[in-house]
């Protein structure tokens, strides 16, 4: 299976990343990509920019060595009601909104506080995707996570970066073979992301095209298998 897309990566502006978005487009250009979308961590993580950062995304171009450059937000989870770090923002501006629980943002809580937080989150019509919920150390419902998702019409993260053995988060593999389950049984669509922080990793999809070969997960149900069928995903509820 051949993904088109990549719609999180971090450039040197979210802090602890290493590559600027110039090496991000000759990376994907290189191999294959025809849209990725820049996501730097909202301002309530740690060292990320400043919000103005953020409203001065529309200078970036609309394209960069042939590949579709869209401009977007990790979004910070910031309390219980799922509100996040985009005051001063108008998140309209953005293509692309990534709503993700950061530990250093918003300490976890029991498996119900953490599904309804990022149900909360689901519920702001320019969230359209839900950044990596599949740390051990945040449990959630994930049958009550994805039927919000298909009310909402939110897409799902599969993360690449938590499924690497370098990876920090827990037990991700297993939670994504839950989360696949109940997104196939409700036929929420997910999108592949690789959370690349250095600009070598953007499109390496490799362990999370390997689970989902695993599962047989439909193809149908992911997003960026297509540019067409992303970019109407990104835009559904927004109306």
């Amino acid at each position: 299976m051949k993904l088109v897309a990549d719609c999180h990566f971090h450039t040197i502006s979210s802090g602890h990343a290493y590559s600027t978005l110039d090496e991000y487009a000759r990376e994907a250009s290189m191999k294959g990509l025809e849209l990725i979308a820049m996501t730097d961590h909202g301002p309530a993580m740690p060292g990320s920019a400043h919000i103005y950062y953020f409203h001065n995304l529309k200078v970036i171009p609309d394209y960069l060595y042939e590949v579709e450059i869209l401009k977007g937000m990790e979004a910070n989870i910031i309390d219980r009601d799922g509100s996040l770090d985009i005051t001063g923002m108008d998140p309209k501006e953005l293509d692309v909104l990534i709503a993700s629980y950061h530990t250093p943002c918003l300490k976890p809580g029991t498996t119900e506080e953490n599904t309804k937080t990022y149900i909360g989150a689901m519920k702001n019509k320019y969230v359209n995707i839900i950044g990596h919920p599949d740390d051990g150390r945040i449990p959630v419902d994930y049958e009550e996570l994805v039927r919000a998702a298909a009310e909402y019409d939110v897409l799902i993260e599969m993360n690449n970066s938590s499924l690497r053995p370098i990876a920090f988060r827990q037990n991700a593999r297993e939670n994504y073979m839950r989360l696949l389950e109940c997104c196939e049984k409700h036929k929420v669509s997910i999108i592949v992301n690789t959370d690349a922080h250095i600009h070598t990793d953007i499109g390496e999809f490799s362990e999370t095209l390997a689970l989902l070969r695993h599962v047989g997960f439909p193809r149908e149900l992911i997003a960026n298998a297509s540019v067409e069928r992303l970019k109407k995903k990104l835009v559904s509820r927004r109306g």
